[in-house]
């Protein structure tokens, strides 16, 4: 049986506005904030306002404007930090690697001959995160 939705989770936390975040990026449907432990420069996370534990259960509403968002925050990311390309990662329950249990999708800049950084849970610097947010906002025309 699956799992319940958690509305205590981090990223509903967030979401609400209980945890500070760096948002590069909001609409209606969907917010995206820099991940306090990147696995690279400039990774970015995608969450849907809505509530789902993760692509499982998802309304299939919801993944429409997920995606479109995913695109406009990957193109942002790659000009922002001048990146060769970019990864996208979502994972669905703690099989795939997941730990935070609301739906969201990682967009992480790469550049050629440096590895992703283990998810280490080592935090990066505010004024790091606030830096990136703020180029990454920029590329968005925000």
């Amino acid at each position: 049986m699956a799992e319940a939705y958690d509305p205590g989770n981090i990223f509903a936390k967030i979401l609400r506005g209980e945890i500070p975040s760096h948002r590069v990026y909001e609409d209606d449907a969907i917010v995206a904030f820099m991940d306090v432990m990147p696995q690279g420069t400039g990774h970015t996370l995608v969450v849907p306002k809505a509530p789902s534990r993760n692509m499982l259960d998802a309304d299939p509403a919801t993944l429409g404007p997920l995606f479109a968002v995913v695109q406009k925050i990957a193109v942002a990311v790659k000009k922002a930090l001048d990146a060769d390309g970019v990864t996208i990662m979502q994972f669905n329950e703690p099989a795939s690697g997941q730990t935070v249990y609301h739906l969201h999708v990682h967009v992480v800049p790469r550049f050629e001959g440096v590895p992703l950084k283990p998810h280490s849970g080592q935090m990066e610097k505010p004024e790091v995160l606030a830096e990136n947010a703020g180029k990454i906002r920029a590329a968005l025309g925000g």
